[in-house]
């Protein structure tokens, strides 16, 4: 990851703290992701919080839905999307 200046940012009347652009960027932070604050003495370190399976199985579930795919749909579409990269990666299948 790339480094950025140090910068201020001003903790709001509710708690809140706005993140920098630049650093959300690069830190690949999007709005309504889930951080892990995590205190080490004087120092707060904010980071991503990794998606557990259970979570992930939920986030499926919940684009299917949105989506108004099936599970064979996915899987069918995901073979398409392997196949075309294939292709486009080492050409045509012997």
């Amino acid at each position: 990851m790339n480094t950025a200046k140090t910068t201020t940012a001003e903790i709001k009347a509710r708690g809140q703290l706005t993140i920098p652009k630049k650093i959300r960027e690069m830190s690949h932070l999007e709005e309504g992701q889930v951080v892990s604050l995590i205190p080490l003495g004087d120092v707060i370190v904010i980071s991503p919080r990794r998606m557990e399976l259970d979570e992930a199985r939920r986030e499926i579930r919940k684009i299917l839905k949105d989506s108004h795919m099936t599970v064979e749909e996915l899987l069918e579409g995901l073979k398409e999307e392997r196949s075309a990269l294939y292709q486009e990666t080492y050409g045509k299948k012997s």
